[in-house]
């Protein structure tokens, strides 16, 4: 079978089929393919092989490789579809998702539309501050990022190295092969990308899935098949046939043993991407014999001809219509994506094919960069209209910030603490709730999930008589507004020592379905430091409610487990000399209250929760039960005034008291100082 670089493969374009329809059912949430995001992987291979294809064919062709030819194709082929689609997105969300979503959806519609919005969400899932962000509606063009970040390096470095080929074969006579160089050029993308991905995935899985340096060498196997395809090209048929369905079997069977749960991408990608490699691979010499004979039928074809589009528009309506219903069903999520093929569709035929091939446009490449980039300016632009819309429409009126001094130093004024249907002004605005945070975030004091050191800040009077020490995670964290006055005040110097999603408990806990190694290994680091340099009392809380057994002879959680790691930690500092004041955890409201109150200005009471079980999905339980009857551990329950009545209140003296989740807004915190300052005074001297 004569093949060519330019030839066109149906086998390649039913694989685009299947690659979107197994991306389709995952989000839908079809429980048949939990691990229909290898759909992805998929796309990542056939890029490699056809933009490598294009490439070394060029330069067969002419001996140079035109970038400005090469971007102005990818430009006329993603831009123009990929700008609809995020302009479209930007007018469902203005019509369907609550404004408080605005200003992040904006941000993320500017670096989808700039090709960098993976770096963005990879940053996001590591954030401790954005654990609450909702799905965005554009966080499938994180793969498109991935490819066009890709296509920056690879299209120059293949012309380096054809470059160097000429420049060896010139100067010294050399006669070293072009397709050589390419592989060793393959090689030097490939391999380090490779060893990368499994490192990242093993120890920090939510950020690996999205950045390119874990991507790459799945894109390089797709380039290695279009170097070797004319030697593959000969392979006995019967061989080829086997490893065409071989692959085809591999990418299928990918979609049902894979989920979630899985660490990704990692070496597990190894089997769709090989899969994805061998089908190609075997496709010239196993012919009709081998996978063309189901993915070259019409309905492939015409699935993998509408892919790019419907790729782009599927998960769109799939999250807005998720925002509108509350969740969908797999059969509601099933119908949505099915429904997206008509703008897919329409998209092609409107959009795609008439920029695509008009003679008019292609003739000179410096015209269709520039088109493209006012595709991609578009896309900016809307994207910044989202995210600044919000400002331009303030809801919120000014009034005092009162917060819990309305209830009293002893949280006694229930009334004034009762849930209302409106006030005279809310502080912080909502929409901006999640930055009222306290100032050891921008100060970066925080420890990230990722590392174990004990790092540590100052706050207070740094030259005080008497040392504090914060440990925990951020549910201690929140109340540093108050700590740092209090401090100040009283000859306290204050000194932090915090991480994500981490209690200071001697028993390992969970954090993505894993131990969580960090975790373990900070709380050692921290317990040595405060018992080298000892405070002269330690405030401490958490959020975390079960821990795994502390020798890890059993990988179950429970609440049993955590109460002895508590027990052990507080008993050590005891012994070491330093006294144990324990913060009771705040209720967990099971909303995102700020969410709430900027959908309900005018109805605030249905941003209310029960008190009793606010404090059931918290904390609490562990908390006090570990405390009860140790000697040098005091216990602080503050949720009085937090929620003063039966119903907790969003707002209290014009302060929202929630930010992300169960956190205190830095405002309501520090407006808690009085009543703190009571408690603690028969405590801390």
């Amino acid at each position: 079978m004569e093949i060519s670089r330019k030839s066109f493969r149906p086998d390649v374009q039913g694989l685009r089929a299947v690659a979107v329809g197994l991306v389709l059912l995952y989000h839908a949430g079809i429980p048949l393919t939990p691990g229909g995001f290898v759909g992805v992987d998929v796309f990542f291979v056939i890029s490699g092989f056809l933009i490598t294809s294009l490439l070394v064919g060029e330069y067969e062709r002419t001996g140079r490789i035109s970038l400005a030819g090469f971007y102005a194709r990818r430009a006329k082929r993603l831009l123009p579809a990929a700008a609809v689609v995020l302009a479209a997105t930007v007018a469902l969300t203005m019509a369907f998702v609550p404004k408080i979503r605005w200003s992040e959806i904006g941000g993320d519609i500017v670096a989808s539309a700039l090709y960098v919005v993976n770096w963005r969400l990879a940053d996001r899932s590591v954030d401790y501050l954005a654990e609450d962000s909702e799905v965005s509606p554009v966080m499938h063009y994180w793969s498109l990022a991935v490819e066009e970040q890709f296509y920056l390096v690879w299209p120059v470095l293949l012309l380096l190295v054809g470059w160097w080929v000429r420049r060896r074969r010139s100067r010294r006579g050399h006669a070293t092969g072009l397709t050589a160089a390419m592989w060793i050029a393959l090689a030097i993308v490939g391999l380090p990308s490779l060893a990368w991905s499994v490192h990242l995935t093993a120890n920090s899985p939510a950020s690996a899935f999205f950045v390119t340096t874990t991507r790459m060498w799945e894109l390089a196997i797709g380039a290695a098949v279009a170097l070797a395809i004319f030697r593959l090209a000969r392979l006995p048929r019967s061989v080829a046939v086997g490893i065409g369905w071989s692959g085809a079997a591999a990418i299928i069977t990918s979609g049902f043993i894979f989920s979630t749960g899985s660490e990704w991408p990692g070496y597990a990608a190894v089997l769709p991407t090989l899969g994805t490699a061998a089908v190609i691979a075997a496709g010239p010499a196993a012919g009709s014999a081998g996978p063309v004979a189901l993915l070259g039928t019409g309905p492939f074809q015409w699935l993998g001809g509408i892919s790019y589009s419907l790729y782009l528009w599927h998960w769109p309506l799939l999250a807005i219509a998720a925002v509108q219903l509350g969740g969908l069903s797999a059969i509601e999520g099933l119908l949505v994506a099915v429904l997206s093929v008509v703008p897919a569709w329409l998209t092609l035929r409107l959009v795609e094919d008439p920029i695509r091939f008009s003679p008019a446009i292609s003739k000179v490449p410096r015209v269709t960069l520039a088109i493209g980039a006012s595709f991609s300016l578009a896309g900016v632009a809307v994207g910044v209209v989202l995210a600044w819309a919000p400002s331009l429409t303030p809801t919120i009126s000014a009034a005092p910030a009162l917060g819990a001094s309305v209830l009293g130093d002893d949280a006694t004024n229930q009334s004034a603490g009762a849930p209302v249907d409106r006030v005279a002004g809310i502080t912080p605005d909502p929409l901006h709730a999640v930055e009222d945070v306290p100032e050891a975030y921008p100060d970066g004091c925080q420890q990230s999930q990722l590392d174990s050191d004990p790092l540590s800040c100052e706050y207070g009077d740094k030259d005080g008589d008497l040392t504090v020490a914060i440990v925990g995670d951020s549910k201690i964290l929140q109340w540093l507004p108050a700590f740092d006055a209090i401090a100040a005040d009283s000859g306290w110097r204050l000194i932090t020592y915090t991480k994500s999603a981490c209690p200071f408990a001697a028993a390992p806990v969970e954090h993505d379905g894993k131990p969580y190694e960090s975790c373990s290994e900070w709380n050692d680091l921290v317990m040595r430091e405060l018992i080298h340099n000892p405070p002269d009392v330690v405030f401490t809380s958490q959020g975390r409610r079960k821990a795994l057994s502390a020798d890890g002879s059993d990988s179950t959680n429970s609440a049993e487990a955590l109460i002895d790691g508590l027990k052990e930690s507080w008993s050590r500092l005891n012994q070491a000399g330093i006294d144990v004041v324990v913060f009771q955890d705040t209720p967990s409201p099971g909303m995102q209250v700020y969410e709430c109150v900027s959908e309900n200005l005018e109805d605030l009471t249905a941003c209310t929760y029960p008190r009793p079980d606010g404090e059931r999905r918290s904390a609490a339980d562990v908390l006090r039960t570990a405390a009860k009857g140790m000697a040098g551990v005091e216990f602080v329950d503050l949720n009085d005034a937090i929620c003063p009545t039966l119903q907790c209140s969003p707002v209290i003296g014009n302060v929202l008291v929630y930010r992300q989740g169960s956190h205190l807004t830095a405002t309501y915190a520090e407006t808690l100082r009085p009543i703190i300052e009571q408690r603690l005074r028969p405590i801390v001297r």
